[in-house]
């Protein structure tokens, strides 16, 4: 596959939020290189790097995870408390010109054509879902992409969704993790591993567990090494907070020890080394 250059804008559209004081930044355009690196992290965080799972539906889920970011697509007709967002990357490859699966590039509605776990499973050796599988697996540049141009959308809808006295501190420790070495990957993997954070329905006992709260959370930094390490502690203690919070009959502490072995992928010791 030809390989992608992406760019975040990250100050685009802050216009849109109350009066803010900052100039806007150049865009950061990150090479082909750095993209390869990105998408095969976010590759192995969710699916241990196993092509196989490249398509999976989770127990205990209402949803198809798909592709390195296991982007969620409900099945037709539904919807759930987690932003849905299979048929906004089907969206992005038709903008970027690139093939689809015909099934997929003439299908005339929304929703997944699995109606649950079991037909999805039984699905398995179809036609669809093989081309399906290759067609994620030969477009994991594409796919970091479309990661990317999420966060980029993310960062005015974080401010326009935060107190006014909070919005420096915001923009701030973005800009902190953003401009450190390798500090693009924590911001895109977290923002696609657990959402913005702006969404009332992602909420346990009206706190979110997204890229907002993790912002909020941590104390001011400067760029560097120290603001890795931050972001990892903050995001650390959200999610801890998110299992304190959650349904006990959804028992969501099993997950934690995989969640925080991904996230001390954030930490400097682990981002600035073996790249």
């Amino acid at each position: 596959m030809k390989k992608l250059l992406f760019s975040l804008i990250i100050m685009s559209g802050l216009a849109a939020c109350a009066p803010m004081t900052q100039t806007q930044t150049p865009p950061t355009v990150i090479s082909a290189k750095d993209l390869n690196w990105i998408a095969d992290k976010v590759f192995k965080n969710e699916t241990s790097g196993d092509p196989a799972k490249l398509i999976v539906w989770n127990a205990q889920e209402e949803f198809a995870s798909l592709g390195i970011g296991h982007f969620i697509w409900y099945p037709e007709g539904r919807s759930g408390p987690y932003t849905e967002t299979f048929p906004g990357l089907i969206e992005y490859t038709k903008s970027q010109k690139v093939a689809l699966p015909t099934w997929l590039q003439n299908r005339q509605v929304r929703g997944a054509p699995w109606p649950n776990k079991v037909a999805f499973e039984r699905a398995q050796n179809d036609r669809e879902v093989m081309e399906l599988r290759n067609f994620l697996r030969q477009t994991m540049n594409l796919q970091a992409n479309y990661m990317s141009a999420r966060l980029t959308r993310a960062l005015p809808d974080l401010l326009n969704n935060v107190a006014p006295q909070d919005r420096d501190r915001v923009l701030k420790n973005y800009q902190a993790v953003e401009k450190s070495p390798k500090g693009l990957y924590p911001l895109l993997d977290y923002v696609n591993f657990k959402g913005e954070g702006t969404k009332i329905s992602e909420r346990y006992n009206g706190q979110g567990w997204g890229l907002l709260q993790v912002l909020l959370t941590m104390n001011p930094v400067e760029p560097g090494a120290s603001a890795l390490n931050e972001f990892a502690r903050a995001a650390d203690v959200v999610l801890t907070r998110r299992i304190a919070n959650s349904p006990a009959a959804r028992q969501e502490s099993k997950w934690l020890p995989g969640w925080r072995v991904r996230l001390d992928t954030y930490r400097a010791h682990n981002l600035l080394t073996g790249y």
